[in-house]
């Protein structure tokens, strides 16, 4: 056996070991991309599962506006009817 034949036999060697190497890169590649996609979908449920939560920051600013406009409603009327009572009293005294 010559050197030029090892040598081929050996670059042979090398070629089938690079190109094994390089189907199981690819292989890992697409599996990585599949698992990407499922990813990508499981966040999109995720976001429109989440977009109520993040309403509830809007709903509770305005029920808080409610709130603040139902306690001056209160005020008031509380004030009108201390009025017409302090007026009803008067009356009654008189």
């Amino acid at each position: 056996m010559s050197y030029w034949t090892i040598g081929f036999a050996a670059a042979g060697a090398v070629v089938i070991v690079v190109a094994a190497l390089l189907v199981g890169i690819i292989y890992q590649a697409l599996r990585i991309l599949r698992l990407a996609r499922m990813a990508s979908d499981v966040v999109g449920q995720i976001d429109v599962n989440t977009q109520s939560v993040w309403a509830l920051r809007d709903t509770n600013a305005v029920a808080g506006k409610i709130l603040a406009g139902a306690r001056e409603i209160d005020a008031n009327a509380a004030a009108i009817v201390n009025a017409l009572s302090a007026s009803h009293d008067r009356r009654l005294r008189a």
